[in-house]
């Protein structure tokens, strides 16, 4: 997940230094190099472990590994996980600037996402 919370800043230009360890790690914004997150200023705190969400059976390390499919049904993928978070985070900011598009234009319209 740290890589992933990484990755997704750097294409917004943000850099996320990880503090803390355990229930206590939290991730606050170190610098903002792009105008693609207005809102995101340095020092804001952007994530904090919650143990609410711990599974019960929570695990140290989890790892896929693609070997199976990859042999039996011959799979391989197209795109690297780094550039699947990049596409992930250019559909989201593309979404993001045409709803404060219509609110700038006072067409806020009620928006559903998935929580």
């Amino acid at each position: 997940m740290r890589e992933f919370i990484t990755w997704t800043a750097r294409e917004l230009g943000i850099e996320l230094p990880f503090t803390g360890q355990g229930v206590e790690e939290i991730v606050t914004v170190a610098a903002v190099t792009s105008d693609m997150a207005p809102a995101v200023k340095p020092g804001d705190v952007v994530m904090r472990i919650d143990p609410r969400y711990f599974r019960p059976e929570e695990v140290d390390t989890l790892l896929g590994d693609p070997t199976k499919a990859r042999e039996q049904l011959g799979w391989v993928p197209k795109i690297t996980a780094q550039e699947m978070c990049a596409e992930m985070v250019a559909e989201d900011l593309k979404t993001e600037r045409r709803h404060a598009f219509l609110k700038e234009h006072d067409m806020d319209l009620t928006v559903s996402f998935e929580t």
